[in-house]
């Protein structure tokens, strides 16, 4: 059985959270999210927090135990000071804008690319940095997204352009050295 299951969800004071038909609603500061319990997982709000519990027959569902409590940790967590991840685009000429619901970024492409911005998510854009922040309430859809942008362009490791999460170290390779060995390695003396 997961032990990160067995500890209860604390809810803060400006959270409410109530349960109705096996679905999970908690409302916050920064907004509303719902979350649909999994077979076999039964949850009730008592004492300031969320506690969870595995139903007596559900065989197999320790795993989705500890899941189930770490996604509604998140909910709580979203609603109260929600999440953010930061894109770093890296190349030359590579730039980008927000526009309304629109971004669209130039990548080194034949055309721009412009995509669609969720309801549910703000992102800003900082020129000079050329960094993407990508903000939410809810941890998945956040994640997702920037997992999405990310694989546009992904970086490559010769020269590390593309897009990479702020922070995150690509390994570089060695290119082709200039001098040296000829064709089949052999030198002319």
């Amino acid at each position: 059985m997961s032990r990160i299951g067995r500890k209860p969800v604390v809810v803060p004071e400006k959270v409410k959270a109530r349960i109705e038909n096996r679905t999970v609603f908690v409302e916050g500061p920064l907004g509303k999210l719902s979350y649909g319990l999994p077979d076999g997982i039964n949850a009730e709000v008592k004492e300031g927090g969320i506690n969870l519990s595995v139903a007596g027959g559900a065989v197999g569902k320790g795993a989705l135990y500890g899941t189930t409590r770490a996604r509604i940790n998140n909910m709580v967590s979203g609603v109260t000071g929600g999440f953010a991840k930061a894109l770093e685009i890296s190349g030359v000429g590579f730039k980008g804008a927000v526009e309304g619901a629109k971004l669209t970024m130039q990548l080194g492409f034949s055309h721009p690319v412009i995509l669609d911005i969720p309801p549910g998510i703000t992102m800003t854009f900082d020129p000079k940095a050329v960094v993407l922040t990508i903000s939410g309430i809810d941890k998945e859809m956040v994640g997702n997204l920037a997992a999405q942008i990310k694989r546009i362009r992904p970086p490559e490791p010769y020269q590390g352009t593309g897009i990479k999460y702020k922070g995150e170290h690509i390994i570089r390779k060695a290119g082709k050295t200039a001098a040296g060995a000829g064709a089949g390695g052999v030198t002319a003396k």
